[in-house]
């Protein structure tokens, strides 16, 4: 792949960490966004004028636009997003906090929504590129105890899946990363809920036993963080762009399953679709 300049956010850690040092380890450019910035000045120094960086909180709106504008003019051209930053809340619906609420809808969906508002002009501007964001599986499928989470990633596909077509007359292209469960650190940054007793012996309270017996659900994961990332910038260089990219056996077979369910569904309700129409 020809060197590109490439501007991730949630670049500290998990994906977006591995993400970046790929990117520099291969000669590219990268402007990387992170609360603490300073965790990559290891990266800084090991890879001396590829790397830039700026402190992002990606729930505030008018800061991401500011480091947004100032990427593309101190750096003159990104040739792709990398939205990435996110975390995931456990609980039932009732036992979310409206923080918790509020939280999983800013940085899961509302944060992802605002940074593609903020960079399509200059994409368009400099004639194209390319918007990655990572999803998940869980945009496809749900389970209790996830409730805010899955609703955070259902909608932002569905903003992300109504834009491809706003944005393809400027050779813009928009890729959704769709991962199963991947061996990162991200079951350690889970925002868990307040136990109510009333859910103990429901699949809820069975969630909340497995977060408290192992802590960092992702720690057994099938999934090769490494062999994602990769994955995640090979994507940038297939045309045209992707639309979903499921990384992992468990995420393709679940994805899968779940659609293959919702057409059942579907067609066992054909007659009844049909039954409202107006005579032809």
């Amino acid at each position: 792949m020809t060197a590109q300049t490439w501007f991730v956010t949630g670049a500290s850690a998990g994906i977006g960490r591995t993400v970046v040092e790929q990117l520099l380890e291969a000669g590219h450019r990268v402007a990387a966004t992170a609360r603490k910035p300073e965790v990559l000045d290891d990266l800084k120094k090991r890879y001396p004028g590829q790397l830039w960086t700026a402190a992002l909180d990606v729930t505030d709106t008018p800061a991401l636009r500011e480091v947004v504008g100032r990427a593309f003019t101190e750096l003159g051209r990104v040739d792709v997003i990398f939205s990435n930053a996110g975390r995931g809340a456990v609980g039932a619906a009732e036992e979310l906090s409206d923080e918790a609420i509020d939280e999983q809808i800013a940085l899961n969906m509302t944060a992802p929504i605002q940074l593609f508002r903020a960079v399509v002009p200059h994409l368009r501007a400099q004639g194209g590129g390319r918007f990655i964001q990572t999803s998940t599986m869980g945009a496809h499928i749900s389970g209790p105890g996830a409730s805010m989470y899955h609703a955070s990633k259902w909608g932002l596909e569905g903003f992300l899946e109504s834009v491809v077509g706003e944005v393809a007359p400027f050779g813009i292209g928009v890729t959704m990363i769709e991962p199963g469960v991947i061996r990162t650190g991200f079951g350690a940054s889970l925002s868990v809920a307040e136990p109510l007793p009333v859910y103990a012996g429901t699949p809820v309270g069975q969630v909340h036993q497995a977060v408290q017996a192992v802590g960092n659900l992702t720690a057994e994961a099938p999934g090769d963080p490494v062999k994602v990332a990769a994955a995640i910038i090979d994507s940038a260089g297939t045309e045209p762009a992707p639309r979903r990219v499921a990384l992992g056996s468990d995420a393709h077979a679940a994805i899968r399953a779940a659609l293959i369910g919702r057409l059942e569904e579907v067609d066992a309700g054909q007659e009844l679709a049909r039954s409202i129409d107006f005579p032809a």
